[in-house]
Protein backbone atom coordinates (compact mmCIF):
# COMPACT_ATOMS: atom_id res chain seq x y z
CA UNK A 1 0.00 0.00 0.00
CA UNK A 2 2.86 2.29 0.90
CA UNK A 3 4.75 1.73 -2.31
CA UNK A 4 1.45 2.49 -4.46
CA UNK A 5 1.22 5.76 -2.70
CA UNK A 6 4.62 6.84 -2.93
CA UNK A 7 4.26 6.16 -6.99
CA UNK A 8 1.34 8.45 -7.17
CA UNK A 9 3.15 11.15 -5.13
CA UNK A 10 6.06 10.77 -7.48
CA UNK A 11 3.87 10.98 -10.04
CA UNK A 12 2.19 13.91 -8.99
CA UNK A 13 5.09 15.62 -8.13
CA UNK A 14 6.31 14.95 -11.84
CA UNK A 15 3.66 16.17 -13.05
CA UNK A 16 3.96 19.40 -11.35
CA UNK A 17 7.51 19.61 -12.33
CA UNK A 18 6.56 19.32 -15.93
CA UNK A 19 3.99 22.03 -15.47
CA UNK A 20 6.18 24.58 -14.27
CA UNK A 21 8.76 23.38 -16.98
CA UNK A 22 6.10 24.57 -19.49
CA UNK A 23 5.25 27.93 -18.31
CA UNK A 24 8.76 29.15 -17.98
CA UNK A 25 9.74 31.29 -21.14
CA UNK A 26 11.89 29.70 -24.18
CA UNK A 27 12.44 33.32 -25.29
CA UNK A 28 16.05 34.48 -25.69
CA UNK A 29 17.15 36.81 -22.72
CA UNK A 30 19.25 40.27 -23.09
CA UNK A 31 19.69 43.35 -20.49
CA UNK A 32 19.08 46.53 -22.92
CA UNK A 33 19.80 50.01 -21.94
CA UNK A 34 17.36 52.96 -21.96
CA UNK A 35 19.09 55.93 -22.58
CA UNK A 36 16.81 59.13 -21.62
CA UNK A 37 16.61 62.38 -23.43
CA UNK A 38 15.67 64.74 -20.36
CA UNK A 39 18.37 63.93 -18.12
CA UNK A 40 21.65 64.29 -19.60
CA UNK A 41 21.57 60.68 -20.93
CA UNK A 42 20.96 58.57 -17.98
CA UNK A 43 20.80 55.45 -18.43
CA UNK A 44 18.17 52.30 -17.07
CA UNK A 45 18.80 48.89 -17.71
CA UNK A 46 15.96 46.18 -18.46
CA UNK A 47 16.87 41.93 -18.51
CA UNK A 48 13.94 41.72 -21.34
CA UNK A 49 13.03 38.48 -22.86
CA UNK A 50 13.05 38.51 -26.91
CA UNK A 51 9.97 37.88 -28.91
CA UNK A 52 11.46 36.86 -32.02
CA UNK A 53 9.02 34.34 -33.64
CA UNK A 54 5.92 34.74 -34.24
CA UNK A 55 4.67 32.21 -32.13
CA UNK A 56 6.56 34.09 -29.19
CA UNK A 57 5.28 37.42 -30.42
CA UNK A 58 1.59 35.41 -31.00
CA UNK A 59 2.16 34.30 -26.88
CA UNK A 60 3.50 36.98 -24.79
CA UNK A 61 2.79 37.31 -21.36
CA UNK A 62 -0.09 35.48 -21.31
CA UNK A 63 -1.08 33.35 -18.84
CA UNK A 64 2.04 34.90 -16.70
CA UNK A 65 0.72 35.86 -13.12
CA UNK A 66 4.14 37.57 -11.92
CA UNK A 67 6.47 39.79 -14.00
CA UNK A 68 8.81 41.01 -12.07
CA UNK A 69 9.75 45.20 -12.03
CA UNK A 70 13.00 45.53 -13.97
CA UNK A 71 11.88 42.89 -16.34
CA UNK A 72 10.21 43.12 -19.81
CA UNK A 73 9.78 41.41 -23.09
CA UNK A 74 10.88 43.24 -26.76
CA UNK A 75 9.01 42.11 -29.49
CA UNK A 76 11.41 42.23 -32.56
CA UNK A 77 9.22 42.80 -36.01
CA UNK A 78 12.13 41.89 -39.30
CA UNK A 79 10.05 45.17 -41.25
CA UNK A 80 8.28 48.27 -39.96
CA UNK A 81 4.57 47.79 -39.65
CA UNK A 82 1.12 49.13 -37.27
CA UNK A 83 2.00 47.10 -34.67
CA UNK A 84 -1.68 45.62 -33.03
CA UNK A 85 -1.19 44.30 -28.77
CA UNK A 86 -4.33 43.37 -26.87
CA UNK A 87 -4.14 41.56 -23.20
CA UNK A 88 -6.40 38.47 -24.24
CA UNK A 89 -5.32 36.16 -21.49
CA UNK A 90 -3.53 38.07 -19.36
CA UNK A 91 -3.68 38.67 -15.88
CA UNK A 92 -1.05 40.95 -15.03
CA UNK A 93 -1.47 45.23 -15.84
CA UNK A 94 1.31 45.93 -18.99
CA UNK A 95 2.58 49.03 -20.15
CA UNK A 96 3.62 48.95 -23.64
CA UNK A 97 6.02 50.88 -25.71
CA UNK A 98 6.10 51.56 -29.17
CA UNK A 99 9.40 51.98 -30.62
CA UNK A 100 10.70 53.02 -34.22
CA UNK A 101 13.82 51.06 -35.99
CA UNK A 102 16.18 53.31 -34.35
CA UNK A 103 15.78 52.51 -31.00
CA UNK A 104 13.34 55.69 -30.58
CA UNK A 105 10.14 55.15 -27.75
CA UNK A 106 7.35 57.17 -30.01
CA UNK A 107 4.60 56.08 -27.76
CA UNK A 108 3.62 54.25 -24.42
CA UNK A 109 0.36 52.98 -23.45
CA UNK A 110 -0.92 51.36 -20.45
CA UNK A 111 -3.10 47.96 -21.36
CA UNK A 112 -5.81 46.46 -19.10
CA UNK A 113 -5.27 42.73 -17.92
CA UNK A 114 -7.57 40.32 -19.96
CA UNK A 115 -8.60 42.56 -22.34
CA UNK A 116 -9.41 41.97 -25.71
CA UNK A 117 -9.31 45.45 -27.20
CA UNK A 118 -6.32 46.61 -29.42
CA UNK A 119 -3.92 48.67 -29.07
CA UNK A 120 -2.67 50.14 -32.01
CA UNK A 121 0.32 52.01 -32.71
CA UNK A 122 -0.48 55.52 -34.48
CA UNK A 123 2.22 54.83 -37.38
CA UNK A 124 4.34 51.47 -38.61
CA UNK A 125 7.52 50.86 -36.32
CA UNK A 126 9.63 47.85 -35.89
CA UNK A 127 9.78 46.99 -31.86
CA UNK A 128 7.33 46.75 -28.71
CA UNK A 129 8.59 46.60 -25.22
CA UNK A 130 6.37 45.63 -22.96
CA UNK A 131 6.77 45.72 -19.04
CA UNK A 132 4.53 45.65 -16.00
CA UNK A 133 2.20 48.75 -15.66
CA UNK A 134 3.48 51.89 -14.22
CA UNK A 135 8.05 50.75 -14.85
CA UNK A 136 7.94 53.49 -17.34
CA UNK A 137 6.48 55.98 -15.01
CA UNK A 138 8.58 54.37 -12.14
CA UNK A 139 11.49 55.46 -14.34
CA UNK A 140 11.03 57.93 -16.17
CA UNK A 141 10.81 57.09 -19.36
CA UNK A 142 8.95 58.62 -21.73
CA UNK A 143 8.48 59.34 -25.68
CA UNK A 144 11.58 60.72 -27.07
CA UNK A 145 14.38 58.14 -24.89
CA UNK A 146 16.09 55.57 -26.81
CA UNK A 147 16.22 51.73 -26.42
CA UNK A 148 19.90 49.54 -27.09
CA UNK A 149 19.65 47.62 -30.12
CA UNK A 150 22.18 44.70 -29.77
CA UNK A 151 23.44 42.93 -32.93
CA UNK A 152 21.15 39.88 -31.88
CA UNK A 153 18.30 42.20 -31.80
CA UNK A 154 19.49 44.15 -34.99
CA UNK A 155 19.32 40.96 -37.22
CA UNK A 156 15.94 40.06 -36.19
CA UNK A 157 14.55 43.20 -37.14
CA UNK A 158 16.93 43.46 -40.17
CA UNK A 159 19.17 46.28 -39.06
CA UNK A 160 22.49 47.01 -40.05
CA UNK A 161 24.13 47.38 -37.13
Amino acid sequence: MKTKSLRIVCAVLMLCGFALLSCQSKNPVETLTISRITSGGEQISLRCELALTSESQQKGFMNRKNIPAGTGMLFVFSRDQMLHFWMKNTPTALSIAYIDSKGVIKEIHDLTPYSEATVSSLRSLRFALEVPQGWFKDNNIQAGDCISISPVVAKAANIAY
